[in-house]
């Protein structure tokens, strides 16, 4: 199920080596929603954590390793996605962005 703004999301490894938690705090199109909130694409920012120093950081989600839909040239990021990105692989939580959408895919 595609995700939105205030999903949970880990980065493995983290910044200093233990993985990080964060959330998505911003999505990157505004095409695709559901229940009214944009869907997360590769792009989308997360806010992480870092879990030695708790120093927050910003960093983009990659592509999913195993893309579903597209939406403006951008895969739609899903729970339990894997997406490299930056030094490590971001793994997205949830909750979805509507209980009643899924792409099928994946």
């Amino acid at each position: 199920m595609p995700v939105s703004v205030g999903c949970a999301v880990i980065i493995t490894p983290g910044a200093a080596g233990p993985p990080d938690s964060g959330v998505i705090v911003a999505v990157t199109q505004a095409t695709a929603t559901a229940g009214g909130m944009p869907l997360a694409v590769q792009g989308s920012m997360c806010q992480f954590v870092n879990s030695v120093t708790g120093v927050p950081y910003p960093l983009p989600i990659g592509a999913p390793v195993v893309p579903g839909i597209k939406v403006d040239g951008m895969a739609v990021i899903r729970m339990g996605d894997m997406c490299p990105s930056g030094p490590g692989i971001v793994q997205v939580l949830g909750p979805p962005a509507a209980p009643y959408v899924n792409d099928g895919s994946g």
